[in-house]
């Protein structure tokens, strides 16, 4: 599976592979936010906030144990 990245108006599109484009997604880190609010008329019952960072671990950020 492929994905097409555009780097801007100039520059060129670039296919990717899906698993190259989520490695290099993981490798810089990627920030997921999101709200969620569920109201009945006017007023908000429920509200739900997301905050997410998802990134690799490195191996120099493990204690010197836990390194393969």
């Amino acid at each position: 599976m492929t994905a097409v990245l555009d780097h801007g108006a100039d520059a060129p599109l670039e296919r990717i592979v899906l698993v190259d484009l989520l490695d290099r997604l993981l490798a810089g880190g990627v920030v997921i936010a999101g709200d969620l609010v569920i109201s009945i008329a006017g007023v908000d019952l429920v509200q739900v906030s997301l905050r997410a960072l998802i990134t690799t671990v490195r191996d120099e950020l493990l204690p010197e144990e836990d390194r393969p």
